[in-house]
């Protein structure tokens, strides 16, 4: 279907007539046709449509209801029949009374036209765009990140009954394409053992059983594999997008020993990065984090926290469940600084404003990144007992280490670590460290005969960003700028409990971005609203056993800033 762009010149008269007399306190979405005017145009999608074939719906008109969907936590057929029979959102779409809105089935199509093109955060980038134009957003103050767990919308299964479900899903793909050639083929006992969800079978209970069981299964799906590859195949079998997920996670699970099929021991299979660990959703991974296991993916959200207006979502990421908040550091003021959306102060968590961090939010984008430093892992800081980084002095111009005893380095070379990072490393003359009292001090070997103490450091910039950044984490400044960073749980609870960041709508990451990304910007719409409104933010939640506490400088429940 080709776009044929409509004009819409404001909300018709007997529209905005009958909604203000159904609705004279306004409502969410017509505070933001009031507000912002009229956030979406077709032109913004024009590139997602064709310029030939049958005339489709306007792609403004469900560009906001699909954020108003969202917001309002509503199905397709819920949204289309709002379009339909709802005052306050054919006000909000520029509609007549009498126009009957459009199928459900346009916002799904409207959806997969975002997914193929990634056209999904245009959505929030203009109504950023538009607070920013009304005064409500604008460069500068402070922003603050986290992250939270993302379930995938496939159950989660343990080894066995993944391994199960993965042939079976497998065996089911096959039967709906070629069910003739697939029943001449499957021998017999696969239909007891296959026929079912894998984990409503009674699975052995006992350790060798249980081997015996994943090697059987091993060997019945090399066995499909063999089959669907054979040359009386029907060729289109092999393209199901079941089989290659059953070859890959057979790679990734299985080993033949002398012609036996046999299970990878742990350390044997792919990191988690790269590890299937469902066959109905081949994105999602499985990842853990203080404890909680999860398969799924997740969420980093960026949100302002000034106090001089509203707290908006500014950038929202999603990412396969292994990796490090750290590496989003970087990508977000990359994102915001193209829209000049970059804050002064960017608080975020802890481990995440690593030295390398700081440096380049501060070279690169001119924004102070802000979190608590991991603290030294080496033996002697941990002990107290020996000498610390932090006491030696360093002579970047002189390229010299000088330790607290006064004895300074024979050797400076810079280098790279076995994670590729630069290095400075430095080494003491082996005749200053062989007293014993200065080798335990310096180093843990034992060995006299060995060179002098090593030290290494990071570059200069890096050094000294990290070492400022641990001496003002003590002062009481410090503390009150970080407390601000603590709002951005209810921000998470928020996008759990109204938006359902929690879990997964669909199978894909793809699928599951746009969905975080409109939920953000239906949090943004909620978030405008209650601006508007001066409705005021809510409180920390305090137990009545702990509001009985005597008020005490940082024990009270301020207000989620």
């Amino acid at each position: 279907m080709s776009l044929h762009a409509r004009k819409i010149d404001g909300v018709p008269g007997e529209t905005a007539r009958v909604a203000r007399a159904a609705f004279p306190k306004g409502s969410l979405a017509m505070r933001i046709r009031d507000e912002l005017g009229e956030l979406f145009s077709d032109a913004d999608f024009a590139g997602l449509y064709p310029t030939r074939g049958k005339p489709t719906w306007p792609p403004s008109g469900p560009a906001l209801v699909s954020v108003m969907q969202f917001a309002e936590g509503l199905s397709d057929r819920q949204a289309a029949d709002a379009v339909r029979g709802r005052l306050d959102w054919k006000y909000s779409l520029g509609l007549e009374l009498v126009d009957p809105g459009f199928d459900h089935s346009v916002l799904t199509e409207f959806r997969d036209r975002l997914i193929a093109g990634d056209a999904g955060i245009q959505l929030l980038d203009r109504v950023l765009e538009a607070a920013a134009e009304h005064g409500l957003l604008k460069a500068g103050g402070r922003a603050r990140t986290d992250s939270a767990i993302v379930l995938a919308a496939a159950r989660q299964i343990n080894g066995l009954v993944r391994l199960g479900e993965t042939l079976r899903a497998a065996l089911n793909s096959v039967a709906t394409r070629e069910p003739e050639w697939l029943a001449d083929w499957v021998p017999p006992e696969w239909f007891d053992r296959y026929a079912i969800r894998f984990e409503d079978t009674r699975l052995p209970k006992g350790k060798a059983e249980q081997t015996e069981l994943i090697e059987q299964i091993g060997a019945d799906g090399l066995s499909l594999l063999a089959a669907l590859h054979g040359p009386d195949a029907p060729p289109s079998l092999r393209l199901l997008p079941r089989v290659p997920t059953l070859r890959q996670i057979w790679i990734q699970q299985y080993f033949i020993d002398d012609g036996q099929v046999r299970r990878r021991d742990l350390k044997d299979r792919p990191p988690g990065a790269q590890r299937l660990v469902t066959p109905y959703d081949t994105d999602a991974r499985g990842s853990v984090e203080r404890g909680i296991f999860w398969d799924g993916h997740k969420v980093h959200l960026t949100e302002t926290c000034g106090p001089d207006g509203p707290n908006l979502a500014t950038h929202v990421a999603t990412t396969d469940s292994t990796v490090q908040d750290v590496r989003l550091a970087a990508p977000i003021h990359d994102h915001l600084a193209k829209r000049d959306l970059l804050p002064a102060r960017h608080l975020v968590d802890a481990g995440c404003a690593t030295a390398r961090e700081v440096v380049t939010a501060r070279r690169d984008h001119k924004v102070d990144l802000v979190g608590p430093t991991l603290a030294s892992t080496s033996r002697q800081a941990k002990d107290g007992g020996g000498f610390s980084q932090a006491d030696f002095g360093i002579d970047w111009d002189n390229r010299q280490v000088t330790c607290p005893n006064g004895t300074t380095t024979s050797h400076w070379r810079e280098d790279r670590s076995q994670y590729g990072a630069a290095v400075v490393r430095a080494r003491f003359p082996t005749a200053a460290c062989r007293p014993r009292k200065v080798r335990e001090q310096r180093t843990r070997s034992n060995n006299k005969s060995d060179m002098g103490r090593r030290i290494t450091l990071r570059p200069q910039a890096e050094y000294e960003a990290i070492q400022q950044a641990r001496a003002q984490e003590d002062t009481q400044e410090w503390k009150e700028q970080y407390a601000h960073r603590a709002g951005i749980e209810g921000t998470i609870s928020q996008g759990v409990r109204a938006f359902g960041l929690r879990r997964c709508r669909y199978h894909g990451l793809a699928k599951d971005r746009l969905q975080h990304r409109l939920a953000a910007t239906a949090m943004n719409f909620r978030r405008l609203n209650a601006w508007w409104t001066e409705t005021p933010r809510a409180r920390t939640r305090t137990s009545h056993l702990a509001a009985l506490q005597p008020s005490e400088r940082g024990h009270n429940s301020p207000e989620r800033c």
